[in-house]
């Protein structure tokens, strides 16, 4: 019979009978925490939120070689525990045993970067106060003895009282000795653990003195690669030089989007163009063909062929995010963040955001004011999501020639590169208007780790971008193609009636629809067919782009579709209805699943409603001025 020791608040009991010790790993952001997990947990671990939250649990375990069995906790990271962020506050609440339903750890791993000490070391000298059994794990220590960096692990132990191990926890077996020395404290002593005030009775000043005189007891050697980061960082954080070189790496990734990736995409098109002719001749006439043809291959092939400047956006992203770039954009930024009352903290939730505003949503949950941290959330959407990529590229391309501009740019990456700059200042200018009527007028310090630069790891990079390509292949596949057939058969049925002069789309469920919203947005330039494309892109942007390629693809009169969409739009808009649609997705409402995203962070539905209806009603202003303007300038 399974015997269940009683749990009392405060103090950790471990007799041989007891449930399995909760060993909870605790550090810094980035200190390599999450790989350790992995590496001791493999694939025993599960996924959940903590109750309240949307903050993500991740519990697992494990079994030594000397028999015994650990639950692991792999706590959000802190910088502290005198908590600033949601994270924070959760891993406060873990450690004291504070939070409902969860039972406090018995072992704390403290897992530290061995590069950088100095910052680590102040969480690890706060948690002591509380008096809990606790382990070193000290980190990247391979890393470090690649800089020159030694470190005295005896030495270190010392000083600290507390047992200090090696670890490597991206490589086979760097887990041994943490395990091992795990072992070693069985069975845990009964232990009282001191209130949250203890981490207050000593000053921050004295804590950071304490930090220093250890570094200086048990650290030796010098950092070459902090040097020759020194070195690097005194051009690319220059005031002036900076923002200058900033400009030009962004300017010079939106040229390759379109210039790069020109042979891929007429090798994924000619390959649906066969593809569609094949199926054209060997299907006959009729609704299957229809499908096949006009729904499925004009619907998926439309989105698919844009898979090629997606990779190529990502591949710089990842890359510069590996070699330690994007943390000094985030301090070069922060002068023009401060400037709207943002902290250039926000910087990693926007960038976040060029990939997906769901993530960049997420991420805001680091950014300790709770004002910023809303008013972040809702500018995250007007980052330009990758799923407008394909928006843009097909518009650029049907309207806006390919040619040189001075020599030494593309015009169409050149509009594309506008279109970007376009999301990011009407980010900066909502913003400054949300913080000035929230009352919001101040502007938080940036405190970011700044990593050493280092070439990037190829393998980083591979598995980046496979990562990028299988969930845009795996959006084709499943939600795309899922929209395309449906809108298909909107767009099928009913049957033209008799002795009908339009196109069979027209009278169909989908034109009715499509006819319907015409009386909107027809101020702002948009004929039916956009209307009816906009609808299935509430659900996913790109899904607008196959959208359009079946609408079309069923709304010609002659027996043939053209060999591409791009030159159908060219023929059936004007230039104005182009650069208004344009606009519009600079601002376009985010999808439903952004909108519950945003729910869920801020517990309130109104928070979501607020966001889809400033985005629409900028959308509709942007989109309204640009279609007016452009008309008046060059006629429609």
């Amino acid at each position: 019979m399974a015997v269940v020791e009683k749990t009392v608040p405060g103090v950790h009991n471990a007799p041989a009978n007891a449930l399995p010790p909760v060993v909870a790993l605790l550090g810094n952001p980035n200190c390599g925490k999450t790989a350790l997990f992995n590496r001791l947990t493999g694939a025993r671990q599960k996924v959940a939120n903590y109750a309240g939250v949307t903050i993500e649990r991740k519990e697992g375990a494990f079994n030594s070689q000397a028999g015994h069995t650990y639950r692991v906790l792999d706590l959000p990271g802190a910088y502290s525990l005198t908590a600033h962020t949601p994270d924070e506050a959760i891993t406060r609440d873990v450690v004291a045993g504070l939070r409902r339903g969860d039972a406090a750890p018995d072992v704390l791993v403290c897992v530290v970067n061995a590069t950088n000490l100095r910052l680590n070391l102040r969480l690890v000298l706060e948690v002591q106060r509380l008096g809990l059994p606790m382990l070193l794990a000290l980190n990247m220590v391979d890393v470090a003895k690649k800089r020159g960096v030694v470190i005295d692990t005896a030495r270190l132990s010392q000083e600290l009282g507390m047992p200090v191990v090696e670890t490597v926890a991206v490589q086979p077996g760097g887990e041994k000795a943490l395990v091992a020395a795990l072992d070693t404290m069985l069975p845990l002593p009964q232990v009282v653990t001191k209130p949250l005030s203890a981490i207050d009775a000593v000053s921050v000043e004295e804590t950071q003195r304490e930090v220093r005189r250890i570094i200086a007891a048990a650290v030796s050697g010098d950092d070459e690669a902090s040097s020759t980061s020194e070195k690097i960082d005194s051009v690319v954080l220059h005031p002036v030089v900076g923002p200058i070189i900033l400009a030009v790496l962004m300017f010079f990734v939106f040229q390759a989007v379109f210039s790069w990736a020109a042979t891929p995409m007429d090798m994924i098109t000619g390959a649906f163009e066969h593809l569609g002719a094949v199926l054209g001749e060997y299907v006959p006439e009729g609704h299957l063909r229809s499908l096949l043809v006009d729904g499925i291959i004009g619907g998926v092939g439309g989105v698919l062929v844009f898979l090629p400047q997606i990779l190529i956006l990502f591949f710089f992203i990842l890359m510069l995010e590996d070699c330690g770039y994007l943390p000094r954009a985030a301090f070069l930024l922060d002068r023009l963040m401060g400037g709207v009352g943002l902290s250039g903290r926000a910087f990693i939730p926007l960038l976040s955001s060029f990939a997906c505003a769901i993530p960049g949503v997420m991420a805001a949950r680091t950014i300790q004011n709770r004002r910023d941290r809303f008013v972040t959330i809702m500018i995250a959407p007007l980052m330009t999501c990758s799923a407008r990529l394909p928006v843009y590229a097909l518009v650029i391309a049907a309207f806006i020639p390919s040619r040189e501009v001075l020599g030494i740019m593309n015009l169409q990456g050149l509009v594309l590169f506008i279109l970007y700059v376009a999301g990011i200042v009407s980010a900066m200018l909502v913003a400054y208007v949300m913080k000035r009527t929230m009352g919001g007028k101040g502007k938080h310090p940036l405190m970011m780790e700044l990593p050493a630069y280092h070439w990037p790891h190829l393998r980083n990079l591979a598995l980046g971008l496979w990562e990028r390509a299988k969930i845009f292949v795996t959006r084709v596949g499943t939600i795309i193609l899922s929209l395309t057939i449906i809108l298909w058969a909107l767009s099928s049925f009913p049957d033209a009636p008799e002795g009908a002069t339009q196109p069979a789309i027209y009278y169909s469920v989908a034109g009715i629809i499509g006819r319907g919203l015409e009386y909107i947005f027809a101020p702002i330039g948009f004929n039916w067919q956009i209307c009816i494309a906009l609808v299935p892109g509430m659900a996913a942007r790109e899904v607008a782009v196959g959208a359009l390629g079946t609408v079309y693809a069923m709304s010609q009169t002659g027996d043939e579709l053209a060999n591409s969409l791009a030159p159908v739009l060219a023929a059936s808009w004007g230039l104005p209805t182009a650069l208004s649609l344009l606009a519009w997705f600079v601002f376009a409402p985010q999808c439903l699943a952004t909108l519950s995203t945003v729910r869920r962070e801020t517990n309130s539905v109104k928070a979501a409603w607020f966001m889809a209806g400033y985005l629409f009603a900028l959308a509709y202003v942007a989109a309204f001025l640009t279609f007016r303007i452009s008309t008046a300038i060059i006629g429609g």
